[in-house]
């Protein structure tokens, strides 16, 4: 693993020369600072993975150099030289933070000592993180981004079911963030220092799911040459995470459901009962009610599975939440691509509030890299953005032909009456490319009317284009 430069602070020329010196001979990258002033803005723009200062320096004392770099930099360890050492003063040093204290005259291989262990912390620490981020264990709760009375509740909810077991099915587009909820889950339980597995069902063929899960004994089939421990058995203790379980065959199915009833399985090709200690949380963007009642789904393991039932709000229902996570993403892609795109022009957010998002946030995600990708300015301009001719004929809400709008049937009228009212302001600022005045137009009601609409709605008004140039022709308020 290739390690990042150190830092070496000294105000006197012949030290630091002689410090880079040995030190680039054991292969170590170098940098130079002649004050504590210095190191502080190199350390600001350069990563590092070790400081080495002297206790005394012109200006800021190394001490106070010390301070400062545990204050703004805790992660990164400091070696304190000085040629006035003393026990108290090497106490100190320790007691505020330094790693180790070397007293001038060294020997050099004190020095590369020193130098090689925060080496290998530094080494240990980035192979920590990424077997963590391996392991699942980066979800956070923050990670739902958004501001909606839909989204504050499903953060509360999640607060509220993660340090129990009880089973979980969460019920959604593709694209929602179902994957976070269940990482998020299990993130917050009791069970988060254990294994989180996750399997999706739709991405195995249906020959090999049960296998995978449960596993099998040595001669089961053709090719088992020796026996294999199934995902049940490798989240022993932890979470497994069964996405697209819509996706899953009857048969298996019902060995789930068994499996559910109290942890205890069979290995395909044994006879031996086995028993793991796992919380199961499913998922799937299936219409759940039309797959039982089509023999598709078992309605006993939906009632098994639906001991908390989640269900992520699709993109087009968020409003002003769109342009949060616009943002979000501009900065993640931004930082990560190395752009220096700081913002996104009225016209480019009109673009973004007008389309309906049938991929919802991990489409939004998708768009938003493209933009910072193909931007040359630093703003997010239309220019850069599809112009989601595609992607609208994919479009999986309501859409003002309809009597009623796609998933209301079950709701009472006024929750059907609002997101029909949604669709048809958004279908209208689709068409016109957000244009204020125009979608009126098109709705027959005056451009205030809209906008007071659109308020009431939270569809973030602030975003769209108001051309009063065209006001005049619109209708009176409705």
């Amino acid at each position: 693993m290739k390690i990042p430069p150190l830092l070496v602070v000294d105000d006197e020329k012949n030290m630091r020369l002689t410090l880079e010196t040995v030190l680039r001979d054991e292969g170590y990258e170098v940098i130079l600072a002649d004050s504590a002033e210095a190191g502080l803005k190199r350390l600001a723009d350069d990563e590092v993975f070790l400081v080495i200062s002297d206790a005394r320096l012109g200006g800021m004392s190394g001490y106070e150099f010390l301070k400062e770099v545990v204050q703004r930099h805790p992660r990164v360890p400091v070696l304190i030289i000085t040629a006035y050492a003393t026990p108290k003063l090497a106490v100190e040093a320790i007691k505020n933070g330094a790693v180790d204290y070397l007293a001038k005259p060294f020997e050099p291989g004190e020095l590369i000592h020193a130098v090689s262990r925060c080496a290998e912390r530094y080494r240990l620490l980035a192979e920590n993180a990424a077997l963590r981020a391996q392991a699942g264990e980066p979800y956070r709760l923050d990670h739902l981004i958004g501001e909606a009375p839909k989204i504050r509740e499903l953060r509360q909810l999640i607060q509220t079911v993660a340090p129990t077991d009880a089973t979980v099915l969460i019920l959604g587009e593709s694209g929602t963030g179902k994957e976070l909820i269940a990482g998020a889950l299990h993130a917050l339980s009791r069970r988060a220092a254990h294994p989180y597995v996750r399997l999706n069902c739709a991405a195995i063929p249906e020959t090999l799911l049960e296998s995978e899960l449960f596993g099998y004994e040595r001669g089961a089939f053709t090719g088992a040459h020796r026996t294999k421990r199934g995902l049940v058995e490798e989240a022993d203790g932890g979470t497994i995470f069964l996405d697209e379980i819509g996706d899953m065959s009857r048969p298996l199915q019902a060995k789930l459901l068994r499996f559910l009833e109290d942890g205890s399985f069979t290995r395909v090709g044994g006879t031996q009962e086995l028993k793991v200690n796992v919380r199961l949380i499913a998922a799937t963007n299936r219409n759940i009610v039309e797959a039982i009642q089509k023999g598709d789904f078992r309605e006993d393991l939906f009632h098994r599975l639906n001991v908390i039932q989640f269900r992520p709000s699709p993109l087009r229902e968020r409003g002003s939440d769109i342009l949060l996570l616009a943002q979000f993403f501009l900065r993640h892609f931004s930082a990560r691509l190395g752009r220096t795109i700081t913002a996104i022009t009225p016209a480019a957010q009109s673009a973004l509030l007008a389309h309906s998002w049938p991929g919802n946030v991990r489409e939004l995600r998708n768009v938003m890299e493209r933009a910072v990708i193909l931007e040359t300015g630093d703003q997010i301009r239309p220019a850069s953005l599809p112009d989601f001719e595609v992607e609208s004929r994919l479009r999986k809400g309501p859409v003002p032909t309809r009597a009623t709008p796609a998933g209301s049937a079950s709701g009472s009228l006024g929750e059907a009456l609002v997101l029909f009212e949604r669709e048809l302001i958004l279908g209208a600022l689709q068409r016109t490319g957000g244009n204020l005045s125009r979608a009126a137009q098109q709705l027959d009601l005056s451009r205030h009317a809209l906008r007071y609409r659109m308020s009431r709605l939270n569809l973030g008004v602030d975003g769209i284009v108001d051309d009063e140039s065209d006001s005049s022709s619109v209708s009176s308020p409705k």
